[in-house]
């Protein structure tokens, strides 16, 4: 008898929906019927309404504030490990916990490589995340990992901008990397702020190392949280002379009174992704780029084993 090879289908969480639905619409596929049930007590079951036995399953959910994003997807992997599927894919876009990668102070946890062992306990055997805080996050599982980038996206927009006087920039000096990557794509220059930390999310003094007079400056870096960082340094280039500041970010967190500095701050405007639900109702400045075509087309490559490096552009 002939053995079918195993077809895929999807699924998602709770806050995700929207996103799991743009990438089932490329895909051309329907997004798998789940129920969860949740109970008086703050507690919930996860229950597949179809038949996954044999099948790859892929489960989109974005591990954001607050945790019950992260317990559904947990809860979602057990369930279908339960129900015989054949490879359970997690499609994180957003990894939370990220930031919680080292011990940077006596007797702290790393939230990281703690998440990393919840899902490779609770069964999943592969990850498809994007932009990572820290690349070696990477090696914190101990099953393959498949890192997209938000350049991918990302590039294309800041060309359609057209800015004559174009400078990339990092928020801070961790973040020079990926900027450095940005400068060197589209060829031109880089500047840096430097910036010190009174303690979390409240910053001290910063910086800028390089010229913004006259410039229209683009911020890079990989996640948008209370936007203290960003709104202070976007001040602090327009006042050196700089012609516009504009800021690239892959996931838009938005916590607290972020919507709020992002409206007074010197910011033209602030893009990031999909990654995280966001109404743009709360803030006219941002503008937000799909990412479903990439992780549809990343979907798509994990099925026919092709290379998925192929789809990056720096």
């Amino acid at each position: 008898m002939e053995v079918s090879k195993p077809s895929f289908k999807v699924f998602s969480g709770t806050n995700t929906r929207r996103l799991a639905e743009k990438i089932c619409n490329s895909l051309d596929t329907p997004l798998g019927k789940m129920n969860i049930e949740h109970f008086s007590d703050g507690e919930f079951s996860v229950s597949y309404e179809e038949s996954i036995r044999g099948q790859y399953i892929y489960l989109i959910q974005s591990t954001f504030p607050n945790s019950d994003n992260l317990m559904e997807l947990l809860l979602m992997i057990d369930a279908a490990k339960r129900a015989s599927a054949y490879k359970i894919i997690a499609v994180i876009p957003y990894f939370g916990w990220a930031r919680q990668d080292r011990k940077d102070k006596p007797r702290v946890s790393i939230g990281a490589k703690l998440i990393a062992d919840m899902l490779s306990v609770a069964g999943v055997d592969r990850i498809i995340t994007m932009d990572l805080h820290a690349d070696q996050i990477q090696g914190f599982f101990d099953v393959p990992v498949d890192h997209l980038y938000g350049s991918t996206i990302f590039v294309p927009y800041i060309k359609s901008l057209q800015l004559e006087n174009l400078v990339i920039a990092s928020p801070d000096v961790g973040g020079s990397k990926r900027a450095g990557s940005y400068s060197k794509h589209l060829g031109v220059p880089m500047v840096i702020c430097h910036k010190t930390r009174e303690k979390a999310n409240v910053v001290g003094e910063m910086t800028i190392i390089g010229d913004v007079v006259g410039k229209d400056v683009i911020i890079t870096d990989d996640m948008v949280d209370t936007a203290g960082t960003l709104c202070k340094a976007a001040d602090l280039m327009m006042s050196r002379g700089a012609n516009s500041v504009r800021a690239i970010v892959t996931h838009g967190v938005m916590s607290g009174l972020a919507s709020e500095r992002i409206m007074k701050s010197a910011l033209t405007e602030i893009a990031f992704t999909d990654s995280i639900p966001f109404d743009c109702s709360k803030c006219s400045k941002v503008k937000i780029l799909t990412i479903s075509d990439m992780f549809a087309d990343t979907i798509q490559r994990v099925q026919q084993h092709r290379s998925i490096s192929e789809q990056y552009l720096l």
